[in-house]
């Protein structure tokens, strides 16, 4: 019963992507989510705080509106404290370049006490870059804009790309 109700939660969790409500999506999440999505390009790297997420998924927004995440299969396994989840994906969005771009991928998700605690994508990076790129020759500059990584400033706390003196 347990894993039907997870998966009945990351099923709206990916609806609510799909329909843009970002904000649901981070109130499933720990403060501290850890949030990992393959690739040298504008959404790859890895942040550390809800407040990273959220500038990642506007910047999705920007990048691919009106993408769909269509899910092809899920497996949960693990107790309350301590589950993990698989989730593949076929991604779609019609770019404004008038490319239908899709691309196939997969969610590990951690969850613990019902609280998504991490998450890591993995794509065709390649591909991705590339539509990024194209983007990016089309004046979609948040397609080639800089990672957002590391963790937001938070009770005083620099975040890692702050620590290195660059800008986040």
């Amino acid at each position: 019963m347990y894993h039907t109700i997870v998966r009945r939660i990351l099923r709206q969790g990916f609806a609510n992507v799909n329909k843009g409500n970002f904000d649901a999506v981070l109130a499933q999440c720990a403060p501290n989510i850890r949030h990992r999505f393959a690739g040298d390009h504008a959404l790859g790297g890895e942040r550390h705080d809800v407040d990273m997420l959220r500038r990642w998924f506007r910047r999705v927004a920007v990048v691919f509106p009106g993408m769909q995440l269509d899910i092809t299969d899920m497996f949960v396994k693990g107790m309350p404290w301590d589950t993990r989840a698989i989730v593949t994906w076929t991604e779609h969005v019609d770019l404004p370049t008038g490319r239908h771009y899709v691309n196939n991928g997969i969610h590990y998700i951690h969850l613990r006490w019902g609280r998504v605690t991490s998450i890591s994508v993995a794509l065709d990076t390649q591909l991705a870059a590339e539509v990024l790129a194209e983007l990016g020759a089309a004046g979609v500059t948040e397609a080639v804009a800089p990672q957002i990584v590391g963790a937001s400033l938070r009770a005083g706390r620099p975040s890692s790309a702050a620590l290195r003196g660059t800008a986040i």
